[in-house]
């Protein structure tokens, strides 16, 4: 991690339906805010006007059940450009802590591996629309795929969105890019087994930036 001391710290939480990442941003916020850093919780695709209506046309709409791939791509693309730099840059540069719910790994993963979209067309629509700043920290929520969609799903009122409703084989397809994209950035990926307790999850989050070298974080404890 870089720590970009002064520019604040950017932090963002991936992995597949279910693996628990809203619970561990709640947990994670709540300590930052006992804290006194007050960090801005933002997620993917929404977190600007503009993107919350792409989410629901890509999560909801009916509209969007038909979507090619590429047009997906370009969609997540068009929400993570405005939130870039509507949202998440002007926090950083205020020196803010930014906790974001899926950033442009989600898209690497999700479009790319999961899509079967070429890596180098994917790579450069990411890097047009996320701009310089990557997360310090990437948090990965590693879960076997069907216990993912089986936890994603319990006790739900509401049927399920049209990325839940993929097959078993395109979240596994989804785990594996996860998985390769940990390995190709150790530096910024932190993985974390995400059937474990989510007390014990929360606390190797916190450890982890304690222990960061952030002058934020010197004040918080696992």
């Amino acid at each position: 991690m870089n720590g970009h001391q002064g520019t604040g710290f950017f932090i963002s939480f991936e992995g597949s339906e279910g693996c628990g990442k809203s619970t561990q941003i709640r947990t994670l916020a709540a300590a930052l805010e006992r804290a006194g850093l007050a960090p801005l919780v933002v997620r993917e695709p929404g977190g600007t006007p503009a993107g919350e209506v792409i989410r629901n046309l890509l999560k909801h709409a009916p509209e969007g059940r038909d979507l090619t791939p590429e047009a997906e791509l370009l969609l997540f693309a068009a929400s993570r450009a405005q939130l870039a730099r509507r949202v998440i840059a002007p926090a950083l540069a205020d020196g803010r802590v930014v906790i974001a719910d899926r950033f442009l790994d989600s898209t690497t993963v999700y479009q790319g591996v999961a899509r079967n979209i070429p890596a180098e067309n994917v790579d450069a629509v990411n890097s047009f629309a996320a701009g310089a700043r990557l997360p310090d920290v990437t948090f990965l929520l590693d879960l076997d795929p069907a216990e993912g969609l089986r936890r994603a799903l319990v006790g739900r009122n509401a049927p399920p969105d049209r990325m839940e409703s993929e097959a078993l084989e395109f979240y596994q397809a989804v785990r594996a890019g996860y998985l390769a994209l940990a390995r190709r950035e150790p530096a910024r990926f932190r993985l974390l087994d995400a059937s474990l307790p989510a007390e014990e999850i929360a606390a190797r989050i916190l450890t982890t930036l304690h222990n960061s070298g952030h002058a934020a974080f010197e004040r918080i404890r696992a």
